[in-house]
């Protein structure tokens, strides 16, 4: 367990719980606690020793954010809620793929499993929505479509730093994950307004400053310009 700022930790990764899984946070709030994707659901035991670690209750764990619809991020959810009771929390543009377990837009296909249809709680539909973690904390889930359609990018601001969570924003962009580039680009320039101080990536680690952040994105977005495709 790696904690990122205070009550912000990393519980999942390649490296911590299982190499299939993307990277897992947990956000401890004043009342409530919430998680940011359930890695690929091979070693969901491991992140709950991690988040147990965090010496919170499990009761105060009350949701899970997915980010987007793929394996590596989802495969774990039934587990969270079954351990918890939590709410899952997506956007409505990948929820039929979570909900039917899509062998195809999930990338299940890929990992050469069969995931299991979780239901989707609340279902996000807006350019930005609001969770709230108690007192005047919140965590915004802004629509960043491109890598998938219903693909979100939490933030929050936490003892004057701006923590944004960036799960597979680097990509990649292929058709059957319904992958979008225009799209992707004008997030990546919504996030690069945001201006945050920590970005937390799905599978390339985490980025401690302003600087970092934008040339993590900028690279990004020379690398799949208009003129490189």
């Amino acid at each position: 367990m790696v904690e990122i700022v205070r009550g912000i930790y990393q519980v999942g990764g390649s490296e911590m719980s299982h190499g299939q899984d993307a990277s897992v946070f947990l956000v401890q709030g004043p009342d409530r606690a919430v998680l940011i994707d359930a890695g690929a659901g091979r070693e969901s035991e491991i992140i709950w020793n991690h988040i147990q670690q965090s010496r919170i209750n499990p009761q105060d764990l009350s949701t899970l954010l997915l980010t987007h619809g793929h394996v590596d991020h989802i495969g774990g959810a039934a587990f969270f809620r079954d351990k918890t009771g939590c709410r899952i929390l997506a956007h409505e543009l990948d929820r039929q793929a979570i909900e039917s377990g899509d062998p195809v837009r999930t990338g299940a296909s890929w990992y050469g499993v069969t995931l299991p249809p979780v239901t989707v709680d609340r279902v996000l539909t807006g350019m930005a929505e609001e969770i709230p973690l108690g007192g005047a904390e919140k965590i915004i889930c802004l629509h960043t479509p491109g890598h998938t359609p219903g693909s979100i990018s939490p933030y929050l601001d936490r003892d004057g730093e701006r923590i944004l969570f960036g799960q597979d924003i680097h990509g990649p962009f292929l058709k059957e994950f319904g992958a979008d580039l225009d799209d992707w680009r004008q997030s990546m320039q919504r996030l690069l307004e945001l201006e945050a101080d920590i970005l937390c990536e799905g599978h390339f680690g985490n980025f401690y400053s302003k600087k970092a952040v934008r040339q993590f994105i900028e690279q990004y977005l020379r690398q799949h310009s208009r003129w490189g495709m």
